[in-house]
């Protein structure tokens, strides 16, 4: 079954508040992600496929499908076609973990959990992830090493209703990336993340498990994630040591 789309009027003024068409189809693209019409890793239909589908022309699906392959929703693959990103990816999992040592690339981090357990909201929390104060929540707190040096130190409040099968056990024989495992098992994927970045210096806890001085200084990266429509699903909290690494970012 074709879904059709909204055309703009001829009238200019009135025009101007419909979206462009390939933007259009960008909105249907993702809503049948969302309602996952193609799974992660799936390769998603041709964009002679989509064209027939949405009634567009094939460059209007092209400019669509390149701009969500551009924002990490979709990869290409030259000469195999479009497939949903997934986060068991290595591109995917260093795009949100961004701790990168001086002078080398990207290296896999082992996480060691040090809590699992049910909390309820406080305002700040709930604010961030759009839930009420008091509402149930599972709190992580976990540990990154970087060729066996911890390096970050995480806090992470995600919502109760969404991951209330996630325990320690589950967590404890899985080795995977995190949101890899949210992906896989609890269907949802991280699409985007806003973050905040500042020095702080190491409380005695942290200085403990970070293996540092009390007072050193380290980077605290303040994170929320969202996934499809724009749904605020993770709140993170990360310490990290900076001696040897350093926080990389790439601005467009």
């Amino acid at each position: 079954m074709s879904t059709s789309v909204r055309r703009a009027p001829a009238d200019p003024k009135i025009a101007a508040i419909y979206a462009p068409l390939y933007q259009q189809i960008k909105g249907l693209i993702v809503q049948a992600l969302e309602r996952a019409e193609w799974k992660p890793g799936e390769m998603i239909p041709s964009e002679l496929e989509l064209a027939a589908r949405f009634q567009v022309s094939q460059g209007t699906v092209r400019k669509a499908v390149d701009e969500l392959s551009s924002e990490n929703l979709l990869v290409r693959r030259q000469g195999k076609g479009t497939f949903v990103a997934t986060h068991h990816e290595a591109r995917a999992q260093f795009r949100f973990l961004r701790v990168v040592p001086d002078g080398h690339d990207p290296v896999p981090a082992v996480s060691r959990y040090l809590e699992c357990k049910r909390i309820r909201a406080s305002a700040e929390i709930a604010q961030q992830l759009a839930t009420k104060p008091g509402d149930p929540l599972v709190y992580l707190r976990r540990l990154l090493s970087f060729d066996d040096a911890p390096i970050v130190l995480d806090e992470i409040w995600l919502p109760g209703n969404v991951f209330r099968k996630l325990n320690a056990e589950r967590l404890a024989e899985y080795s995977g990336p995190l949101y890899g495992l949210f992906e896989t098992e609890f269907g949802t994927r991280m699409i985007r993340a806003e973050e905040r970045i500042r020095a702080v210096a190491a409380t005695a806890d942290a200085a403990r498990l970070l293996k540092v001085t009390p007072g050193a200084p380290l980077l605290l990266v303040e994170r929320v994630s969202f996934t499809y429509g724009e749904r605020p699903v993770e709140v993170r909290r990360g310490l990290s040591v900076t001696e040897h690494y350093h926080y990389r970012n790439t601005l467009t």
